[in-house]
């Protein structure tokens, strides 16, 4: 069992930056592949990065590619997503998601999810 606590969202304004963290309970963190996903208003939930269980791998969606970086911890059971020159399109709420493969993070099917944090780009 994995539970996933996400933070660090929040209002800024467009071009400007957060580091968003996940915290996971469990001691087999570090045998998942994580991922990032957001829901913005009217929409339906989308892929943002992935990283494997070791960090070695990581893969993008290609709206965020350059502005983005997914990395994790396995020390501190954290994963993080380092946002750069947001827009207000990037506005939505941001999940954390676990699963046994990237494969399966990037599809969506995901063993376990957070409750999202809310970030907010204004223009």
């Amino acid at each position: 069992q994995v539970q996933l606590v996400e933070s660090g969202g929040g209002l800024v304004q467009a071009g400007g930056s957060l580091r968003l963290s996940c915290a996971a309970s469990g001691r087999t963190f570090s045998s998942y592949a994580m991922g990032w996903f957001r829901q913005a208003p009217g929409k339906e939930r989308e892929f943002v990065a992935a990283i494997s269980w070791s960090g070695g791998s990581t893969y993008y969606a290609d709206s965020v590619k350059g502005r983005f970086t997914i990395s994790r911890d396995n020390a501190k059971n954290t994963v993080y997503l380092q946002m750069n020159s947001l827009k207000p399109e990037d506005t939505a709420v941001y999940y954390c998601a676990a699963s046994q493969t990237l494969r399966t993070v990037v599809a969506g099917t995901n063993d376990y999810w957070g409750q999202g944090t809310q970030v907010t780009v204004s223009s």
